[in-house]
């Protein structure tokens, strides 16, 4: 596909993207006038400080509560079928909301509760959206779809705002709660025609929702590129949340200017995203994702630092554009490096652990920075953060984003050539009186292989047990281990572990031909009379 500002819109050619990303925008920016509407709504109901800032905390609070099993479910269940009803979920709350405010029914704390129903299938959406995108598009379009997904959700943050005061204004807080139920409409109307691809069932059992978590946080947290790209962004969304956070008051104090210069302010940032969502792919083809997230992030700051010593609008304007693109060209390099890293068995709940650093990040970063604001004053404290988010910037950069199964990939490639495939290590059965152990319930199963490696070729044995380490942790190990025999300094022991028999059978099946090719370098390494010796041994309790 040719680099062009054309490129940059190539997703939106795939039928079922196009109809699902139109709906989203939709949904997105009903849901940013509901935001509007409620926190206007409450400054009518109770206007204590307290009660207004809890409606943004009742729609922010669900993402850290149900982000992480709402992926799971998403991964364990047919992600269609969680999308629909997360969508009925969040129209039916709509709705009601809608109707009792028509009714005069609804009060200040009724208002938090339904605020907070409709922010949990938020939740729930978030990763499931994120993890059905590769079925939507081909490869090659994977990373400009989720720069899209990014534009689109700048420009409902842009529009949403607005048009919430506008129909606040006009008509009311019924209005404005109808068109957010009416935006989920479109939605929920445009998931049931999406018809996915009927995926092969498995023999084995579903996964339970605890243990599907635990995997989840266990996968985010033990594989390399999936860990760099949390860290990265949460060091970015951290200090680029200042921005967010001080805008009102930058506008307000700082230049003088009314709510409609908010509104466009918002709506410049906006702009600047969708700007940044066209010329990204010409980006990436001169920058690698590591490097084009640096250089975003400096820039970002470099306009955090402009904001924060404009006194007239104008170069506000300007610092803001260059912020909204910056923010979307590193937040949507990001997302794509996460959802790259992640395979499909456990795509939607990493990204679940990725969303919930996301707006932790932002939550947390708001708060210090709005309370630096009322120390030292909103220029001071945009600066402060411009600095410190710069050098934050350079501390994570050695943390790689790189997609481990195209590295892995070329790697193999490069070190086998043309070889035949080799015949991976095979523990015995297990034996008949055991077999009535070997359950979902069983106890941890940990696995043998023991290596034979030519003294010339311990170096290079090494560096590919780094490769296997990563493909087991990848399909779902809970630990893994290589021991070095003191005796023989020639044999080495691998162990890997995973909680169950069942987890055992899912780890076999999890491994893809990228995977297999990993293992079968080691194994091409052993230097004994046979293949390396493996066997698997139940955990049990004396």
């Amino acid at each position: 596909m040719s680099s062009s500002p054309v490129a940059a819109f190539a997703p939106l050619r795939h039928p079922a993207f196009r109809a699902l990303w139109i709906a989203n925008l939709a949904s997105n920016t009903g849901l940013w006038i509901q935001n509007t509407g409620a926190g206007w709504l409450m400054t009518s109901l109770d206007p204590s400080p307290v009660m207004v800032s809890l409606v943004q905390a009742a729609a922010m609070l669900p993402v850290f509560l149900f982000a992480l099993p709402g992926g799971a479910l998403a991964d364990i269940l047919d992600r269609r079928a969680i999308l629909i009803a997360a969508q009925i979920w969040i129209a039916a709350a709509g709705l009601l909301l809608a109707v009792l405010a028509a009714l005069g029914l609804l009060g200040a704390w009724g208002l938090l509760a339904l605020t907070f129903a409709i922010g949990t299938g938020t939740a729930v959406i978030f990763p499931a959206w994120a993890a059905a995108t590769p079925e939507l598009v081909p490869q090659d379009d994977l990373v400009q779809a989720v720069a899209l997904n990014g534009v689109g959700f700048n420009l409902a943050r842009a529009l949403g705002p607005a048009l919430g005061g506008f129909v606040m204004a006009a008509a009311g807080p019924t209005a404005a709660f109808a068109l957010n139920a009416v935006g989920f409409l479109a939605l929920l109307w445009a998931l049931v025609a999406w018809r996915r691809p009927v995926e092969r069932r498995s023999q084995l059992p579903p996964e339970r929702l605890p243990s599907a978590v635990r995997a989840g946080l266990r996968f985010a947290t033990a594989v390399p590129a999936m860990r760099a790209a949390i860290l990265r962004a949460c060091a970015l969304f951290f200090f680029a949340s200042a921005v967010w956070a001080l805008m009102p008051l930058v506008i307000r104090e700082v230049l003088g200017l009314g709510p409609a210069a908010f509104g466009a302010m918002l709506g410049v940032a906006g702009f600047g995203a969708v700007a940044a969502g066209t010329v990204l792919p010409m980006i990436r083809d001169r920058l690698s994702q590591g490097r084009l997230v640096f250089f975003a992030s400096l820039l970002a700051y470099a306009a955090m630092a402009l904001l924060a010593v404009s006194r007239h609008w104008a170069p506000a304007a300007l610092a803001v554009l260059i912020f909204g693109a910056a923010w979307l060209a590193a937040g949507s390099t990001l997302g794509a490096a996460a959802q790259m890293t992640a395979p499909a068995w456990v795509r939607a709940r990493a990204l679940g652990v990725y969303h919930l650093a996301f707006f932790g990040a932002l939550a947390a970063g708001s708060l210090l920075w709005g309370w630096v604001g009322t120390r030292v004053g909103v220029p001071a404290a945009l600066l402060i953060c411009a600095g410190s988010g710069a050098i934050a910037a350079v501390a994570v950069r050695p943390w790689r984003l790189v997609n481990f199964a195209q590295d892995l990939a070329q790697r193999v490639k490069a070190r086998r050539g043309e070889k035949a495939a080799t015949l991976l290590p095979k523990a015995e059965d297990p034996a008949s009186v055991l077999k009535e152990l070997l359950h979902d319930d069983s106890g941890r199963v940990l696995e043998v292989v023991r290596y034979q490696v030519d003294p010339d070729d311990v170096d290079g044995f090494l560096a590919a047990m780094k490769h296997v380490r990563e493909v087991r942790l990848r399909a779902g190990a809970a630990g893994w281990r290589l021991y070095r025999d003191l005796a023989r300094p020639d044999c080495f022991t691998e162990l890997w572990a995973v909680d169950s028999w069942t987890e055992y059978l899912r780890h076999t099946v999890r491994l893809d031909e990228v995977d297999r090719a990993a293992l079968a370098l080691v194994v091409e390494m052993h230097r004994g009379g046979q293949g390396p010796e493996a066997s698997r041994h139940l955990n049990v309790e004396p």
